[in-house]
């Protein structure tokens, strides 16, 4: 029996409404994963939101790039610290579980943070209280709540599917939360004027062109009848569709007639530009630079160099500290000796003269030793590559100084 099966075809409910289950839509809004009525007319809900391009874009690149990332077990010594490489230790960075890999779960993961707002991780533990698995959870079925303990405290706890769980067994990651602490914050649910706006915008352009590009037209006439000004219509609307199958632009109305565009054609709403403001608005959701959404308008060689520290400095930062600080907190507990760490060096990883260029500089300044450099590069070390080096020409000050004197 794997570790969920017993919970499978169990009802969670709500505390406050027993009748009420945790599927129902107040539960998923209060979640951040409802449907939501944006300002624009249009429904948005996760599912939406990620037809949106530059919405799939943000959530892809910042996942799939802290996904992608290596992700370590320290241990601290007298010497500095050591790679741990039993246990959890030796797998946290390729298999979470029989079933998933370290970069699945890490994608999964931050992919929940970034649309909903929230992941939930269970930590199956041996009997000894070692790490054994890592298990993601649905966060749209799991409650989060707070009560006080028969010592007076207040503690948090998890319930999914009639389990309660205590926090310390528990990853959970948000995107932002609510003053009550419990509650997340969602990008989508969050923004959704502005991301309803982008929907709304997608919409309407597809139609545009599901049209031929017409914008919608009233037909004028001396009509005798009803029925004979729907006839007209159809004839017209079936003509003008032949014709933008077609390509050609000229189309005959009888005498007396005439047809007039109602509403805006694109040009004039400014469709490129409010699709374009869009991206920049969801540029600002998610703090990214425009150029990682494959915004280039305002891209040159510099500044897109720039935008790759930014990326790194201030967007990614934020997300590996967080994690980060939450693994070491509920997998190891306060004060052990033991940690995770993300490696932002495999960002690198893809450009390798820049990559080269760093080791050689770690190397020639003592700060990493060949064989270090190497382990990196997945080569196998050398017996003459423990050793830390310096360039010859850089020798202290003083040992200069008395050089001279001995001269």
């Amino acid at each position: 029996m794997g570790i969920f099966d017993r919970f499978i075809g169990q009802e969670a409910r709500s505390l406050e409404d027993p009748t009420a289950t945790n599927s129902t839509k107040d539960f998923l809004s209060v979640m951040g994963w409802g449907d939501f009525a944006a300002a624009a007319g249009v429904t948005v809900n996760v599912d939406t939101a990620m037809g949106v391009p530059a919405i799939w874009a943000a959530v892809n690149f910042i996942g799939g790039t802290l996904a992608g990332l290596p992700l370590h077990v320290y241990r601290k010594t007298d010497a500095g610290r050591e790679r741990v490489t039993e246990g959890f230790g030796a797998t946290i960075n390729t298999a979470v579980n029989d079933e998933m890999s370290s970069f699945e779960w890490r994608k999964y993961m931050f992919e929940q943070v970034l649309t909903g707002g929230r992941s939930i991780t269970y930590i199956e533990r041996d009997e000894g209280g070692n790490v054994r698995n890592l298990h993601p959870i649905d966060p749209n079925g799991v409650l989060v709540e707070r009560k006080v303990t028969s010592q007076g405290f207040p503690a948090k706890s998890y319930r999914y599917n009639q389990r309660i769980f205590k926090a310390r067994d528990i990853i959970d990651l948000t995107f932002m939360v609510k003053a009550n602490q419990l509650d997340p914050r969602g990008p989508i649910a969050t923004n959704k004027d502005a991301i309803g706006m982008a929907i709304a915008a997608s919409q309407y352009g597809a139609k545009a062109f599901q049209s031929g590009g017409i914008p919608p037209a009233v037909l004028q006439g001396p009509f005798q009848s009803g029925a004979a000004a729907s006839r007209a219509s159809e004839d017209v609307a079936a003509a003008t569709a032949k014709l933008a199958k077609e390509g050609r632009p000229i189309m005959a109305l009888p005498l007396g007639h005439e047809l007039k565009s109602v509403g805006f054609s694109p040009e004039q709403m400014q469709l490129i530009e409010l699709q374009r403001f869009s991206i920049e608005q969801i540029a600002r959701i998610y703090s990214l630079p425009p150029i990682f959404l494959q915004d280039l308008t305002r891209s040159t060689f510099t500044n897109s160099e720039q935008q790759d520290l930014h990326f790194v400095k201030h967007t990614l930062k934020r997300w590996i500290e967080q994690a980060e600080q939450e693994m070491n907190l509920k997998l190891f507990g306060r004060g052990s000796d033991q940690y995770v760490e993300f490696n932002v060096d495999g960002l690198l990883r893809g450009d390798f003269k820049t990559r080269m260029e760093a080791h050689a500089t770690s190397i020639q300044n003592g700060i990493r030793t060949p064989n270090e450099v190497r382990d990196l590069e997945n080569m196998s070390a050398r017996d003459e590559g423990d050793d830390l080096m310096i360039q010859g020409a850089t020798v202290p000050i003083k040992n200069q100084v008395i050089g001279d004197q001995n001269e």
